[in-house]
């Protein structure tokens, strides 16, 4: 099932909002396979500067009608969080362009390999660049479209010339029912995206319908919900209609034949370099540590023993995805700082209980709050999360997709309120700019510290500041 050649000469695709660490990814996929590709983004980013350096694009920065090629021809693939009035989509319809959503495109190019899809509220991201690099220590020349670099001055995407694609599957667009999907894997379910799923019940259902993608095998988390899930899945009837994107070889087997590969690590040993557990009778070591990541490492090789490797060893060199703790350096003051996209309370505290691991005296956690209605939705959830800490600083929200005058009374402050209610007298600041809460920090942090610093938006940029003593406008 491996592709070669450039099977996509001749196309030519226009990105509107292709600085994402999505979309980058499907750029630079679409590039290797032939196609002419261009695009655009409200701001230059890391990733738009890493397609330049490529040669995959020169994106135009500033959204513009002006920025769509010329000719009939010219495919419109739009990011989720790009909207219809956008002039660059508008104008495409006004020429009648195909325009077409990322998860149309993200079909295509898993219908091109064999496709392990990991889905889940957490972990994916770590998870998917797990199987990624397990499969290139084995040599299977794998590619991958995962939402951050994997490492080892690894891009968030290749295409590989070997059989097998490793994708994460995006539940806050439903793009991951637009897969084509051999072996599917779910690490957890928690209700995050409040603006697409109405309640815990309708998300499960899609999850339960991403399942049903899978041709060959699911990986799940060893919990009665989750395996609920692929209950359901099985006991589908061999003979019934087939999704539009699932693999057509999928249909010469009978649904009973999946195979539902469960995973659990209930003891991991936790170091400040990684950690080890037990899988299939066998010793396994990680270089990251945290007991979420054991988890995380062991569906992993579960997803790879299905793609017919044995990666028990193949993870000893993974030293984590970017922005999963990830370590950047040291502060002036001698504390490590720590880089992660923790943006729900379930990953902030399973962040800030990795931390411990590395045995410093105190703990400090950074926050900026990734939406304004996740903000008011977690208020309480994230106070209880970020009170684990031995100090908090709390940033205002980075709104993404939202605005703030549709989300009136909403800011950082509600939860520096909610974690100074629970933190039983530790300290918590209100810092809303990156520049006053670098001048805090850095009188704070000390040689026996570690700084955690947490969002899913900008704030890597305050990140690298407290490590190279840089303001905003001396950053690269």
């Amino acid at each position: 099932m491996s592709t070669t050649g450039r099977p996509w000469t001749g196309r030519r695709l226009h990105f509107v909002g292709v600085g994402g660490s999505g979309m980058s990814g499907y750029a630079r996929a679409a590039h290797a396979l032939g196609a002419s590709v261009s695009g655009s983004d409200r701001a230059d980013s890391f990733y738009l500067r890493r397609l330049r350096q490529g040669g995959v694009l020169d994106a135009a920065i500033g959204h513009d009608a002006a920025n769509l090629p010329a000719g009939r021809d010219v495919e419109v693939i739009y990011s989720s969080a790009v909207p219809a009035e956008n002039p660059e989509r508008a104008a495409a319809r006004e020429r009648g362009l195909a325009e077409r959503p990322r998860a149309d495109l993200l079909g295509e190019l898993t219908a091109l390999k064999r496709t392990i899809a990991v889905a889940g509220a957490h972990g994916k991201t770590t998870t998917s660049a797990m199987i990624a690099h397990a499969l290139l220590q084995l040599g299977a020349d794998p590619g991958w479209l995962i939402g951050s670099p994997i490492g080892a001055n690894l891009e968030n995407s290749h295409w590989g010339g070997g059989e097998w694609l490793v994708v994460e599957a995006d539940e806050s667009d439903r793009s991951m029912l637009s897969l084509s999907v051999e072996i599917a894997v779910l690490t957890n379910i928690e209700l995050d995206h409040h603006a697409t799923f109405r309640s815990l019940a309708e998300l499960r259902e899609a999850y339960g319908q991403f399942l049903a993608l899978a041709a060959r095998a699911i990986v799940v988390w060893d919990r009665p919900d989750l395996l609920a899930l692929t209950r359901r899945v099985v006991r589908i009837e061999s003979d019934a209609p087939l999704s539009p994107t699932r693999p057509a070889h999928a249909a010469t087997e009978p649904r009973e034949s999946i195979e539902i590969a469960r995973y659990d690590v209930p003891s991991p040993s936790l170091r400040p370099d990684g950690c080890d557990f037990q899988w299939r009778g066998r010793r396994v070591s990680i270089g990251v540590t945290g007991a979420h990541n054991a988890l995380n490492a062991a569906a992993a090789l579960e997803a790879v023993r299905l793609a017919g490797f044995d990666g028990a060893g193949a993870l000893v060199g993974f030293r984590g995805a970017g922005r999963r703790f990830q370590r950047l350096g040291s502060s002036a003051g001698g504390a490590v700082v720590i880089d992660d996209y923790a943006h729900h309370p379930t990953e902030v505290a399973a962040t800030l209980q990795a931390a411990r691991a590395l045995e410093r005296d105190r703990v400090i956690a950074v926050f900026q709050p990734h939406l304004y209605s996740r903000t008011a939705m977690l208020e309480k959830e994230f106070g209880a999360a970020l009170a684990l800490a031995d100090a908090t600083v709390v940033l205002d929200v980075y709104p993404a997709r939202e605005r703030a005058e549709e989300h009136p009374g909403v800011s950082g402050l509600l939860l520096a309120r909610s974690a100074a209610e629970r933190s039983e007298g530790r300290p918590v600041y209100w810092l809303p700019t990156f520049d006053t809460a670098q001048h805090v920090l850095e009188g704070m942090l000390g040689p026996e510290d570690v700084c955690v610093v947490m969002g899913a938006g900008d704030v890597e940029e305050l990140a690298r500041r407290l490590v190279d003593g840089s303001s905003v406008e001396g950053l690269s």
